[in-house]
């Protein structure tokens, strides 16, 4: 199966290098067209995106975040209950990341089978080739070379005794740079759940694997993951999704808009709570004395139990120990 994919991508580079007779020309037009076959995965990243910059201004999910506070499991359920709800699916943000994986490992695969310089690597590349469709005579020997670069080996521009990985830098600058142009900015105070959790993770190491794997591996990967970044801020911004905001790190975030959390009005008192509160005061003035006295007298021990102060509404001493 895996065979097989990756057997896709190679053809498919080969067809393109034989119309255009450029190694790094083709991988830039297959970069492309991976490209828009993943457009309608784009398009839900954008429209989950939207959504959960609208949620972090609902009242209904700024009263969980208030009521759930010190209970991040429960937090988590019910987040999970108002996604269903409305409609929100949290990883769809994750899932166009996640879809590029399995390209990057077979693009690099294609790239490495494709640029073959020995008779055994030319007979493999032979067998893996689709019959009538590409004849391996019209594309061998494959030439490598595009710029200063070498497509089959890490990139390196050598200048004098120092080798600047120049293709990798640019990899994790667009990449941060994506991350900041095509993410809605986020009020300062908002949590934004699980979520937002593992959307910033994702925003931390996805910089650092691609430009890790551009630096060490072939330049021709390299290649398309910077192709890739600069064609998705173009579809954003050609959709008019882009935050250029995001980028002035220097001015402070707006704080989130505080929603008052509606509480349940308390019960309304009885007639006749109304009636004893009404009393009260009355009352404080004739139990103070009794209380003072029934606290001196128990330390010496001839109160044994505490006098019923709701006697003095019908205007009766208080009942004292019998042994008194």
């Amino acid at each position: 199966m895996w065979t097989s994919f990756v057997n896709l991508f190679l053809n498919l580079l080969l067809f393109i290098y034989k119309l255009v007779g450029n190694f790094g020309v083709a991988i830039i037009i297959f970069t492309v067209l991976i490209k828009l076959l993943t457009h309608p995965l784009m398009q839900a990243q954008i429209k989950s995106s939207k959504l959960m910059a609208e949620l972090n201004s609902d009242p209904e999910y700024l009263a969980m975040q208030e009521k759930y506070k010190n209970d991040r499991e429960r937090l988590a359920q019910e987040q999970m209950k108002l996604y269903q709800k409305k409609g929100i699916n949290p990883t769809a943000s994750c899932l166009p990341t996640f879809i590029q994986l399995p390209i990057i490992f077979a693009l690099y695969q294609a790239v490495i089978a494709a640029i073959v310089s020995t008779p055994m690597g030319l007979l493999e590349l032979t067998k893996r080739v689709i019959p009538g469709w590409i004849n391996i005579s019209d594309v061998f020997p494959i030439n490598p070379n595009f710029l200063w670069m070498n497509l089959g080996m890490p990139e390196r521009l050598n200048i004098g005794n120092i080798g600047i990985p120049v293709l990798a830098i640019l990899v994790v600058l667009t990449t941060v740079l994506q991350t900041k142009l095509t993410q809605p900015p986020t009020p300062q105070g908002e949590g934004g759940g699980s979520a937002a959790m593992m959307t910033g993770m994702m925003n931390i190491y996805m910089p650092l694997l691609m430009g890790f794997m551009a630096y060490s591996l072939a330049s021709g990967l390299a290649l398309y993951f910077l192709v890739s970044n600069i064609f998705t801020i173009c579809q954003y911004a050609a959709l008019g999704t882009l935050h250029p905001e995001n980028l002035k790190f220097w001015e402070k975030k707006k704080p989130a808009p505080k929603t008052a959390v509606k509480r349940r009005p308390a019960p309304a008192a009885s007639t006749e709570t109304k009636s004893e509160s009404s009393s009260a005061p009355a009352e404080k003035s004739e139990s103070a004395k009794p209380k003072a006295s029934a606290k001196s007298n128990d330390d010496d021990g001839i109160f044994t139990q505490k006098i019923d102060y709701r006697e003095f509404k019908n205007h009766k001493k208080p009942k004292k120990n019998q042994n008194q």
